[in-house]
């Protein structure tokens, strides 16, 4: 399973990168880039077993935070 999802992996990037590199798009690669080793990594952690904590708690909390910061 671990190889099948290296290989999803490089399959995105290979064809995504070439065009970037080849406009020149530096930024978009890096942002890219970023997304796509944040991607691989918590894909590989749920592959392997890792439990994960549930986004929408952290959503949540953002969210109230920001809505205490507002003058009513």
């Amino acid at each position: 399973m671990i190889l099948l999802l290296v290989l999803a992996f490089i399959g995105m990037a290979l064809f995504e990168a070439p065009g970037l590199v080849r406009r020149r798009w530096w930024r978009e690669l890096a942002v890219f880039a970023a997304t796509l080793g944040l991607a691989f990594m918590l894909s590989l952690m749920r592959v392997i077993g890792v439990d994960l904590p549930n986004p929408n708690k952290i959503i949540t909390l953002l969210v109230h935070m920001f809505l205490n910061v507002l003058p009513t």
